[in-house]
């Protein structure tokens, strides 16, 4: 392999000559040789949108020459359109300040913007250190591109996810608004409802998860930018931490702000544990909705089959024609992992000591993790499964027919107790609650007939 010499505060390093990064981050590529999960690609396109605006906002300040910052620009809207995507090949588990992160994100914008300047004929050089980082530390822009890129994935990616699968469950609600099936509670037959309210209740849980997301999800606006190394601001002008946020609501339209405690900025992670926890609750009732659909759909002859789901791939490789509700276990998984995100996230945001909080790119990791693998589970789980849910009226009505828990709507005419009676009788000696009702005496054939109709035991 081709090397080229690149060099920083501690001396020389080759550096393959076919990449744009610098010195330090290919020591964090030979000093960090742990696992494969590397930082996500959405966080190195919110850090390059962050360089773009406090290089913008360093020229305005007359800190940073106009030439340097339109070469940084350049630079980082390469970046952010994706053309440098294999030059970012850092892994998470590396210091946790992200400094390493930041610096292979220095480095590469500096290298790009030399090219650009050479070729432009300028003079001027970028320096990673000097220019790109000027009037910021890995302290103060880590966390505030890791705000950016985690208001950026759950509003452009999750939230549109929900707006899909809302918009199917309320067709299916609406489809199956008048189709009667029996409830459960505790795994035991209940009273009845229709299949469109139990869907509703599915629908309603989603509506919910997007509220609480919505809502949390505006804390995330605060930027830690300004702060530098320990929440004071030094090497920074005062204003800094303001214009950047100010740059960037012009840039993405989010309405960021700079943090008005710095301080807490850098050391504490409690917004995007409060957001996390929100998509916990999401991942919760993903896993309620799933459980349900792959409960109802069992089957198909030993099982509840009161919906059918769609066929989409051979359940068994040794059972033919066994057919497995795959996204209900797609879903519940990506659920259990979510949760356990949310378990690393929390315990990760209260090792802050003093200035700094040093789980930054674990923290980071698994929040992107979580939105990604919602967005993804929730859009497939929506199109390969939910649009094709039918109901299966023959057993609907059976199990409504067969019924022992209709006996509730005889309380207010002949009491609990006796309903009772009728109930065991009728389960005791294999009859039918009507069956069981004549034969003890408590009621008339039209009595019962009167009384005992599914149709009135629900409020539509």
């Amino acid at each position: 392999m081709d090397y080229r010499i690149e060099h920083d505060s501690m001396g020389e390093v080759k550096v393959p000559a076919a990449h744009k990064w610098g010195a330090q981050t290919q020591r964090s590529k030979e000093n960090f040789k742990i696992g494969t999960e590397q930082m996500p690609i959405e966080f190195i396109y919110a850090y390059a949108l962050l360089k773009k605006a406090a290089a913008t906002v360093s020229a305005e300040l007359g800190n940073l020459s106009q030439v340097k910052a339109n070469a940084i620009v350049h630079a980082a809207d390469e970046i952010i359109a994706g053309k440098w995507d294999e030059e970012f090949p850092l892994v998470v588990w590396q210091t946790g300040s992200g400094t390493q992160t930041n610096m292979n994100v220095n480095e590469v914008i500096a290298h790009l913007g030399n090219a650009y300047l050479q070729k432009q004929g300028s003079d001027e050089r970028l320096h990673p250190n000097d220019d790109v980082n000027k009037s910021q530390s890995s302290n103060d822009s880590f966390p505030t591109a890791m705000h950016i890129a985690a208001i950026t994935v759950v509003t452009n990616d999750l939230l549109p996810a929900l707006q899909e699968i809302k918009e199917t469950l309320q067709a299916k609600a609406e489809q199956f608004k008048m189709t009667i099936k029996i409830g459960r509670t505790h795994l035991q037959d209940a009273t009845p409802l229709t299949l469109g309210q139990e869907i509703s209740g599915w629908l309603h849980m989603i509506e919910k998860s997007e509220q609480m997301i919505k809502q949390s999800k505006e804390h995330l606006l605060e930027l830690a930018i300004g702060g530098t190394a320990v929440g004071t601001g030094i090497n920074a002008p005062s204003e800094f931490g303001d214009l950047v946020a100010n740059a960037l609501d012009k840039e993405t339209g989010l309405q960021f702000v700079s943090s008005a405690n710095k301080f807490h900025a850098l050391t504490s992670h409690d917004q995007i544990v409060h957001v996390h926890g929100a998509l916990k609750g999401l991942a919760a009732n993903m896993m309620k909705i799933a459980n349900d659909v792959r409960w109802l759909a069992s089957g198909p002859r030993s099982g509840i089959g009161e919906i059918t789901i769609p066929e989409n791939e051979p359940g068994s490789s040794i059972m033919p024609g066994k057919v497995n509700p795959t996204q209900s276990e797609a879903v519940t998984m990506v659920a259990t992992q979510v949760m356990g995100n949310d378990v690393t996230i929390g315990i990760a945001a209260s090792q802050g000591n003093f200035e700094l909080n040093v789980f930054k790119p674990v923290i980071l990791y698994n929040f992107m993790q979580s939105v990604r693998l919602l967005s993804d589970v929730i859009r497939s789980f929506n199109e390969h499964c939910l649009v094709g849910i039918e109901a299966n009226e023959e057993k609907l009505d059976h199990f409504v027919k067969n019924s022992l828990m209709l006996v509730t709507a005889l309380n207010p005419h002949i009491g609990y107790e006796n309903a009772a009676k009728i109930a065991k009788h009728a389960h005791k000696n294999g009859l039918t609650l009507k069956e069981a009702a004549l034969e003890t005496g408590l009621l008339t054939e039209a009595q019962f007939d009167e009384i005992v109709d599914p149709v009135k035991m629900i409020q539509f």
